[in-house]
């Protein structure tokens, strides 16, 4: 019983999710003296594996945790997976090697993952209580530091997580976890793009605020819809956006920012009709920090609404440094509402 707790304690001490996912898998491998361990992410592709013991342990390839691995499963590739996600129920499943628990869990984020137990012999009802209540304990935190990450209105992260997210998305992926090694190719995979609702003020001023925040909501869902599920999707307050995207080129992140400016202006907005947005965007270079390359997206936006708003900027190509100019916010000299 004693080790129960202490494996609970574990749990809900996580503050961080990559770390989470780890301990989770840790403390039902321990618990259960399981074989294996995975907990599989599902937002069209895998998310996330933990591997654990055996790597055989499961069928098919599978990378221990820590481990990239081009041969990664996704989890629609797996149908038993499929299948329990779409049953909403725990799976049991016997082989000739054992057992496997398939436990479905959803977050108030509507984030869907199978927690992937395997076990040596036949799986009781004992094993199956625990494997689910360890589910339900880590869907409980990860909810917990949704409501601190995310923005009330919109559910986009917030602010406040803004430069933890930002390190652990565009981190090389053969930096090491713990080291300072970074990768030094000079490629660029990132791209921060500031995202201002043009004339906001007006909005609100003519339809009031509850319009506003119907704006802000549609706005949210149009961002979402635009990016891929990895990208990074932030509300800074009132009516800018932050967007964290993964491109492999130049020509790649403009098309993702057009296709958002195109998106929203082609957009009605009910009882406001059309509603447009300035876009500013830079490429995240190696040992930024947030703050670098929020100021040079900001910069970029700020020449988009002196150009006349409803149009995207890019830093590099578009925006001509000056020695000695100092940043103006967006909010600065340009008339925005």
């Amino acid at each position: 019983m004693l080790d129960h707790l202490e494996h609970v304690a574990r749990l809900t001490h996580g503050r961080d999710r990559d770390v989470l996912d780890a301990t989770l898998a840790d403390v039902v491998l321990a618990t259960l003296q399981a074989r294996a361990v995975v907990l599989w992410g599902d937002e069209g592709e895998l998310l996330d594996v933990r591997a654990h013991a055996r790597a055989d342990a499961l069928p098919g390839p599978v990378a221990t945790a820590g481990t990239p691995s081009p041969q990664r499963p996704r989890l629609i590739e797996r149908p038993e997976l499929v299948q329990t996600l779409q049953a909403g129920a725990t799976t049991v499943i016997s082989d000739a090697r054992g057992s496997r628990i398939l436990v479905p869990l959803l977050t108030e984020t509507q984030r869907r993952l199978v927690l992937d137990v395997a076990l040596a012999a036949a799986a009781d009802a004992q094993a199956r209580r625990v494997t689910e209540g360890m589910g339900r304990i880590y869907v409980n935190v990860i909810n917990l530091l949704d409501a601190c990450e995310r923005d009330t209105l919109t559910e986009l992260l917030n602010r406040k997580s803004f430069d933890d997210t930002f390190y652990k998305a565009t981190r090389a992926p053969d930096e090491a976890v713990a080291g300072v090694q970074r990768r030094v190719d000079g490629g660029t995979h990132h791209w921060l793009g500031v995202i201002d609702v043009d004339h906001f003020k007006s909005v609100n001023d003519r339809f009031g605020h509850l319009i506003g925040d119907e704006v802000l909501l549609l706005m949210a869902r149009l961002l979402r819809s635009t990016f891929r599920h990895d990208d990074r999707l932030y509300r800074f307050g009132g009516e800018e956006f932050v967007a964290l995207v993964r491109a492999d080129d130049a020509a790649a992140a403009a098309v993702a920012f057009e296709r958002l400016r195109t998106a929203v202006e082609r957009h009605s907005f009910p009882q406001v009709g059309r509603v447009t947005v300035s876009i500013g965007y830079t490429a995240v270079r190696p040992f930024d920090t947030p703050a670098d390359a929020f100021e040079r997206a900001d910069r970029a936006l700020y020449q988009a609404k002196a150009q006349g708003r409803n149009r995207v900027v890019c830093f590099e190509s578009d925006v001509t440094p000056q020695a000695g100019q100092p940043l103006q916010h967006a909010g600065g000299n340009v008339d925005l509402f």
